[in-house]
């Protein structure tokens, strides 16, 4: 069978075909002699049908659709074979198959045309001297005394309070009314929906809208008293949105939080350690660990992103399409995580929108795994059993009571160890140079509102010159 190859873009490759005259007679023959047995045409018993007849209320186009649909899928089986192709996923004709049915005359050669993907062209940069820049994420021994004081909260007692104003910190039970003050409102209109009694109200900045609670802060048990206030902008009732208001508040009761003392006692309610020391211990360690991971994982970052733009991969189809499944799905369980109904949002008319919105996304995160794949095959990187089996059991304790791919685990675990490996030899041959953290967020807004800014003065250029 003569088949020549070409190399299309999008790691596909080319193929045509020419099936030899023989071929075709052979397999329109054997389609006919099928359908002579199988057919049932009224007034012949099956097998008994004269080959005329056959023709004549089947129809010889109808027989050479059906015996083209097998040959050209044998055929281009038979062309891969022969050429030694590695395809991935399934071949596409080129050929629209009305034409090859027109062209198709048994006895004769028929050429036809089909595109298979084959395994990304990876095109590797100079990875060995790469230059980065990113975010260092410090230990901050406040993040242990915040910890502390938000077990402490949790675990407070509210005292009733009667001897005093309210201070920020305690715990206030109102009632309390809206009422307009809108121009071309009537004065002292109620608006509905905003009014409650018995409403507990933690007396901190930020707590509901501004000037709210700091009214509230001075206010004895039984007062009364009138807040003139505003809803923000982004209130979400939008008839009330930026509307002034004036609030009647009624402080009902007024309690202090009691806080439990930092002590040993405290630490074994809070946590499996016995001493506060101990425990004090065990969570710096933890912050130190994160502040690390989370710096270790910003120069990850930023190596991938400088080998997305020194390597080129050329990506087939077949492999972005799983890509685009696999963020689907991630999406899937992280929106159902949230208490989403998924059934709303992954319907028959959603899907297609879908997937062409999480294709950059797929594009993205394949590009980088089959860099990062690449490179460590040409390094040579690869894993011990002990490391697979390590990383495997602790993802199987964390799944513990669920059902486990054990074959699929496997697979993830070698790719995650992989391209840990490669990333970590990747950092010691780099050039790394560690910044504060949200600087390099800083500078990118920075750089996205000068080029908004220049292209809005290129546009007001461009209308000057048009009216001049």
């Amino acid at each position: 069978m003569k088949v020549t190859q070409e190399k299309l873009p999008d790691s596909q490759i080319g193929l045509e075909i020419e099936i030899p005259a023989e071929t075709g007679k052979k397999a329109y023959e054997t389609e006919v002699k099928t359908l002579a047995r199988t057919a049932n045409i009224p007034g012949f018993r099956k097998g008994k049908v004269p080959r005329p007849i056959l023709l004549q209320r089947l129809g010889s186009r109808y027989i050479k659709a059906i015996t083209l649909e097998k040959l050209v899928q044998t055929s281009v089986e038979k062309a891969l074979k022969q050429e030694s192709i590695d395809s991935i996923g399934q071949p596409t004709l080129s050929s629209a198959l009305d034409e090859l049915v027109d062209k198709f005359k048994p006895g004769e050669p028929l050429t036809f045309s089909a595109a298979v993907d084959v395994a990304p062209t990876i095109e590797l940069g100079d990875y060995q001297t790469l230059s980065i820049r990113a975010e260092e994420t410090v230990y901050d021994p406040q993040q242990l005394e915040d910890w502390f004081k938000e077990r402490q909260k949790e675990l407070a007692t509210l005292v009733p309070i009667e001897d005093r104003g309210a201070e920020m910190g305690d715990v206030a039970i109102v009632d309390y009314k809206g009422v307009s003050t809108s121009e071309g409102e009537e004065e002292g209109e109620a608006i509905e929906g905003v009014e409650g009694t018995d409403l507990e109200v933690e007396l901190e900045v930020g707590k509901f809208i501004e000037g709210m609670v700091e009214g509230i802060v001075g206010m004895k048990p039984e007062e009364t008293k009138e807040l003139p206030l505003k809803f923000p902008d982004d209130y979400p009732r939008e008839d009330l949105a930026g509307e002034p208001v004036t609030f009647t508040i009624t402080l009902k009761e007024l309690k202090a939080k009691e806080l439990p003392e930092l002590d040993d006692d405290f630490a074994e309610e809070v946590s499996e350690y016995e001493t506060l020391a101990e425990l004090r211990e065990s969570l710096e360690k933890q912050f130190k660990e994160s502040a690390e991971e989370e710096t270790k994982q910003s120069i990850y970052s930023a190596i991938t992103s400088e080998l997305s733009a020194i390597c080129t991969a050329d990506l087939p189809d077949t492999l972005v399409q799983d890509e685009v499944t696999k963020v689907l799905t991630q999406t899937a369980m992280q929106l159902e995580q949230m208490g989403m109904d998924l059934g709303q949002l992954f319907t028959q008319e959603n899907l297609p929108k879908l997937r062409e919105n999480s294709r950059p996304e797929a594009v993205e995160k394949l590009t980088k795994s089959l860099i990062i794949q690449e490179i460590a095959k040409v390094e040579s990187i690869t894993l011990e059993e002990t490391e697979i089996e390590e990383r495997s059991n602790e993802i199987k304790e964390q799944l513990e009571g669920k059902e486990i791919d054990v074959d699929k685990l496997r697979t993830i675990v070698e790719e995650e160890l992989i391209s840990e490996k490669t990333l970590k030899l990747l950092q010691e041959k780099a050039t790394v140079e560690l910044v504060p953290k949200g600087t390099l967020e800083e500078e990118k807004k920075a750089e996205s509102e000068a080029e908004e800014e220049e292209a809005a003065e290129q546009t007001v250029d461009v209308e000057v010159q048009e009216q001049e």
